[in-house]
């Protein structure tokens, strides 16, 4: 299916405003026509006088007849400025509200995509999609779709009129015609891959920004800044190549047709010239021919740009249309889960699962945790314990076995209610610039202050909040650059208490806090788990030693499970783990 009929699918809501804007445009065009044929007939009238076209009505005067005129062309030049508006208006409009509608959808089926996807596509090259591709859309909407309509109408009513006024001389006129369109369409595939190889190539660019803006602390503290600076001078050469390879191809089209328009436009002025002098032709007729023929070829010299608009857009649709026509690989069951019903009992059962073209990274793994009870997974980097996490929430696909809550297969609830029952506080945490009252309160934008007030004090974060220049109103910067790690941690915890799921899962919640502080999280973590299933990973082992059960896992596996005394006593890996950590002698298990 082309881009255009893509497009004209996907705006079918918008059939009756299409509608009413080609009428106008139409009709625009109609009336900015009969000027010519107006100056015709005053000529007409001069050189007739009482034998003119008009007289033939009844109106024998000079003056009736031009006052005649007059009035007809107050009335033309006054509704064709009503039907520019109403276009203009109604175009516009239009090419707003697609643009907001392909945005707003293009973004909602992104944010519906399983993590693999974000894997695969850079955050660049998706920006550019849903800014520069949906803004390269709506400027040839907002222009270009009334430009070719009016083309078309003048090609038309035009040469229509020649062949009723002067089927002698319109073949003069209207040969230029095939050979202007025929020269549209050669130049419109001929662009095709140049314009596709530009947003490519844009895309690269706005990839390569959107990395090194978020990148900027590393670029400074490796002081490579003049070497990105030149790999961006790279990405902007390469877009600016392609973009001089399509603009050389393009420019080349109104020069080329402007030799077509003139053949046209000097064999009517000749020709008609001519046979007026045999009188074969009416004076009047020949100065509608002059002025028509200036009014049906000059406007084609603006197809070019007009079709330059179109491509550039086109090549644009395909991108975003590509992104809307991608699959979504995970589905939302029908199940509804109310937050009350859930005890939070999770069972694994032969999970097997491996990240796209990778090594599997659990294979048969088992694993059941009982309602309300604190476990613990612990193991080496790329055992798979945040791999078991994301498996939970769904943020990826299992390939084969299933994961139970409370006697339900997680496929068969509603995704919003199995998330919304989990509260997820990652070791990579992620603040959104607004101030520290948003983000605690992000997802429960109606808790009150006293709610947010206590579950900061839970993660111990008041005291460093109250210290701030503005409090809990202090703005926190993009990603929560404005504070420190520790800081942006235990806002992320009191995020997530603030929730009150009754799952919690604590992925290195710890990681970036002083060992004060995480003493300090430990205590509050006994009332934060209370009544819920907490799910605790961790390699610091001293945040988890108080776990019913820790699992310790390798490769996909567990290999040692039990309480922490229990574990100590089996001399085992977790036992090896501790002696490490705590700076006891250190054991070597092979």
């Amino acid at each position: 299916m082309s881009p255009l009929s893509r497009l004209l699918k996907y705006s079918h809501q918008y059939q009756t405003s299409i509608y009413q804007a080609v009428t106008c445009s139409v009709l625009n065009k109609l009336l900015d026509l009969a000027p010519p044929v107006l100056i015709g007939a005053a000529v007409d009238v001069v050189v007739k006088r009482d034998q003119s076209f008009i007289a033939r009505f009844g109106i024998k005067e000079v003056f009736s007849q031009l006052l005649v005129l007059t009035i007809l062309s107050a009335l033309i030049w006054g509704l064709e400025s009503v039907f520019e508006y109403a276009y203009q208006r109604l175009w516009r409009n239009l090419a707003q509200n697609i643009q907001h509608d392909l945005r707003l959808n293009a973004y909602r089926h992104i944010q519906n995509l399983e993590l693999e996807y974000f894997e695969n596509n850079s955050t660049g090259r998706l920006l550019a999609i849903l800014n520069d591709d949906i803004n390269q859309l709506e400027r040839f909407l907002d222009v270009g779709a009334n430009e070719i309509l009016q083309i078309l109408t003048t090609v038309i009513v035009i040469s229509l009129t020649f062949f009723v006024l002067t089927p002698n001389t319109a073949w003069m006129t209207v040969i230029p015609i095939p050979i202007i369109i025929w020269g549209a369409v050669a130049f419109q595939k001929l662009l095709t891959p140049y314009y596709a190889e530009v947003r490519e190539k844009v895309s690269l660019l706005n990839s390569r920004l959107a990395n090194n803006l978020t990148g900027i602390t590393t670029i400074k503290s490796f002081t490579t800044e003049q070497y990105e600076i030149e790999r961006v001078r790279k990405d902007s050469i390469a877009y600016l190549q392609s973009n001089q390879k399509a603009i050389a191809l393009s420019a080349a089209f109104i020069p080329l047709i402007r030799i077509v328009i003139l053949a046209g436009f000097v064999g009517i002025l000749l020709y008609g010239g001519l046979e007026v002098e045999k009188g074969n032709l009416a004076v009047g007729t020949y100065s509608v021919l002059v002025f028509m023929t200036q009014r049906l070829l000059w406007p084609l010299t603006g197809l070019g740009q007009t079709l330059d608009l179109y491509q550039r857009a086109m090549a644009s649709t395909s991108r975003v249309m590509d992104v809307l026509d991608t699959p979504m690989t995970i589905h939302s069951g029908d199940l509804p889960l109310t937050l009350d019903t859930v005890k939070g009992e999770i069972e694994f059962n032969h999970i097997s699962f491996a990240y796209f073209e990778r090594e599997p990274v659990l294979q048969d793994f088992n694993l059941i945790i009982p309602a309300t009870s604190t476990v613990a997974i612990v193991g080496s980097t790329g055992s798979g314990k945040s791999t078991i996490v994301k498996l939970l929430l769904r943020f990826y696909e299992i390939q084969s076995g299933n994961i139970i809550l409370d006697g339900i297969n997680l496929k068969d609830i509603v995704l919003y209610d199995l998330r919304r029952a989990i509260g997820l506080v990652s070791q990579d945490v992620f603040l959104f610039h607004g101030s520290v009252r948003e983000n605690i309160a992000y997802g429960n934008s109606d808790a009150k202050d006293d709610d947010i007030i206590h579950a900061a004090k839970m993660a111990e974060a008041h005291e460093f909040i109250i210290e701030l220049p503005q409090g809990y109103d202090t703005i926190v910067g993009e990603r929560g650059q404005k504070l420190s790690g520790g800081q942006r941690q235990r806002l992320s915890i009191a995020r997530a208490i603030l929730k009150n799921p009754p799952i919690l899962i604590l992925d290195e919640a710890t990681s970036a806090v002083d060992n004060e502080t995480e003493a300090a999280i430990a205590k509050s973590l006994k009332h934060i788990t209370e009544n819920r299933t907490t799910i605790m990973i961790a390699h610091r082992l001293s945040t988890i030693r108080h776990a019913d059960c820790i699992y310790v896992v390798e490769k996909g596996k567990i290999l040692e499970f039990g309480n922490h005394e229990e574990l100590i006593d089996k001399q085992g890996i977790y036992e090896n783990l501790w002696r490490v950590q705590t700076g006891n002698t250190l054991v070597i298990s092979n």
